[in-house]
């Protein structure tokens, strides 16, 4: 049981890791940033969205359109 929930939050966290590179990437070449500013205005939007980090990657991936 422990394992197959283990392996749950790890298939999430990979989830989540792809999510952020993409938002991340599309970040970068928006606004010629580096990864590591790219991912502070990701976390930046989270805080003062009050959305977890992957949601706000998730919805910029789908929509092109960043703390929507």
């Amino acid at each position: 049981m422990a394992d197959a929930r283990d392996l749950n939050h790890l298939t999430t966290a990979l989830s989540s890791r792809d999510l952020i590179g993409q938002a991340k990437g599309i970040l970068m070449e928006r606004y010629k940033i580096t990864a590591e500013m790219a991912f502070a205005l990701l976390a930046r939007t989270s805080q003062d969205t009050n959305r977890k980090l992957h949601e706000v990657a998730a919805s910029l991936a789908q929509s092109g359109v960043l703390g929507s």
